[in-house]
């Protein structure tokens, strides 16, 4: 019986680069969408909290940080319901990033609705993207124990 080690991503890159570079192109394309990236980085911290890949969810919260999304928000996304400080369009996509990662088929005309009472036929149909693609990630980089990039400390900060 053998052991599986993990494979990091660098070595995943290495050995499957048209699937990277298929999963980044869809990447892209949401990103030229003109969705709001901010929000695009809520719900795939979001997605990567319900798959439990830790990988992406430390990449995520990185990118989003960066990015200067709130870090209320950050800390709430997963009680998002119940914060009371998102917008009705990040519950809307919040409500659809949860759907489509759970359970796709249960759930879906309600939170179709409330999306389409926020956002217009292009941004839905990119944000379905966005978290199909952050879905496929998570189900890549968890299984094959891809290890949490370290957040990088801005210059002159210490360690806590």
């Amino acid at each position: 019986m053998s052991s599986h080690q993990p494979i990091d991503y660098a070595q995943f890159e290495r050995t499957a680069p048209a699937a990277v570079a298929a999963l980044r192109a869809l990447g892209k394309a949401v990103d030229e969408s003109g969705l709001d990236k901010g929000l695009t980085e809520l719900l795939k911290v979001r997605a990567s909290q319900l798959n439990g890949c830790a990988f992406c969810l430390q990449f995520h919260l990185n990118t989003a940080r960066r990015l200067g999304v709130a870090a209320e928000k950050l800390d709430l996304v997963a009680v998002w319901r119940e914060a009371g400080i998102f917008s009705e369009r990040e519950r809307a996509a919040l409500g659809w990033t949860e759907v489509l990662t759970l359970s796709p088929g249960s759930g879906l005309e309600p939170q179709r609705q409330a999306l389409a009472a926020t956002f217009s036929e292009t941004e839905i149909a990119f944000l379905t993207v966005s978290i199909g693609t952050i879905n496929a990630w998570n189900r890549i980089a968890g299984p094959l124990g891809f290890a949490p990039p370290i957040p990088r400390r801005a210059e002159g900060s210490e360690a806590a």
